[in-house]
């Protein structure tokens, strides 16, 4: 693959094949890394048409074709699963890794021994659930957050 096409890839976030009649990524590729933060989307353009998307680990990300060269990632847990993407034919278009990770500008963690809870504080903090939070914690926030809903009806 010509080193201008492999950058132009790679800064698309996406091994694509199909349309430019180049292998599909093999071992010895570069393995193109797409990052998303936990509980946040993400969109991703094809230059190729998409009608299989499969991810390695759906408790990590979930993908959706919103139309076949537009897909909606978004982020479920903290880690890093594969995703690819296969054309019409079967055929590989795409093989990548997804990272999600924690959003972490204006973010807030307290710990209080092992228990840990998050403030979002952008631009005063406010109560947020994060993965990894207290349980308890997490509740409360659920609680006063559907009741601020119920009040809303």
């Amino acid at each position: 693959m010509p080193s201008f096409m492999r950058s132009a890839l790679i800064a698309a976030g996406l091994t694509v094949s199909a349309l430019t009649g180049i292998a599909p990524a093999t071992a010895s590729d570069e393995t193109t890394l797409v990052s998303v933060n936990a509980n946040m989307a993400r969109v991703l353009r094809l230059s190729a048409p998409a009608a299989t998307v499969i991810i390695g680990n759906p408790a990590v990300a979930d993908v959706t074709i919103q139309d076949p060269q537009t897909l909606v990632l978004t982020g479920k847990s903290f880690g890093r699963t594969n995703m690819i993407i296969l054309d019409g034919r079967g055929d590989p278009i795409a093989d990548t890794v997804v990272e999600v990770t924690q959003l972490s500008s204006d973010t807030v963690t307290m710990f209080m021994g092992a228990q840990r809870t998050s403030l979002s504080c952008a631009p005063t903090c406010q109560p947020t659930i994060m993965l990894g939070d207290d349980p308890s914690y997490t509740s409360t926030v659920i609680g006063s957050s559907s009741m601020v809903n119920e009040a809303a009806r």
